[in-house]
């Protein structure tokens, strides 16, 4: 089966990663060539659970700042494919159309190693904040807080990002 034939079924291949450490690693080349703007970070899915997602941030030279920790833009990059990808997964990208509105970090702790984010969502939570409304409304935004810590557990930075979701029939400029 051929890469694009992958990208055609994500949810397929996530249902797969879940339980499969070949498919979590297929999963994460897809990400990068569906995602080209995030391959040079080497961002990877680390996890997946039916409701969460946790990703990683390697501590290299192509993430570093000035001073050797992880860049504060790199981050936020993981913040938001963190957030993006569990929404992704959940809603069909065939269905519905994701795009960031805002992001808004705060940064607590120099990122000197590897670093860890955490997001996770309930099945009510998307039934209220995201298909319910979207019955009636023609657009919604959700705010999603992913947490990110080292592999020391240190409290790295905390994202707040806010995603504004439509159906893509609702869509009116063209892609």
């Amino acid at each position: 089966m051929s890469i694009p034939t992958f990208i055609m079924n994500l949810r397929s291949l996530v249902t797969n990663a879940k339980s499969s450490g070949f498919y979590l690693w297929i999963l994460n080349i897809v990400l990068n060539r569906m995602v080209p703007f995030n391959k040079p970070h080497g961002f990877k899915v680390l996890e997946i659970g039916d409701f969460h997602l946790k990703t990683m941030a390697p501590h290299r030279h192509s993430n570093f700042n000035h001073i050797k920790g992880i860049h504060a833009c790199a981050l936020a990059t993981l913040a938001e494919f963190t957030t993006g990808l569990l929404l992704l997964i959940k809603l069909d990208p065939k269905n519905y159309r994701l795009i960031m509105q805002k992001l808004t970090m705060d940064y607590h702790y120099q990122a000197r190693m590897d670093a860890e984010a955490f997001f996770s969502i309930s099945d009510e939570w998307l039934r209220l904040n995201i298909l319910n409304p979207l019955t009636t409304e023609e657009k919604v935004t959700v705010n999603c807080e992913v947490k990110i810590h080292d592999m020391e557990y240190n409290h790295l930075a905390t994202g707040i990002i806010t995603w504004q979701i439509k159906k893509w029939e609702k869509v009116r400029t063209k892609v």
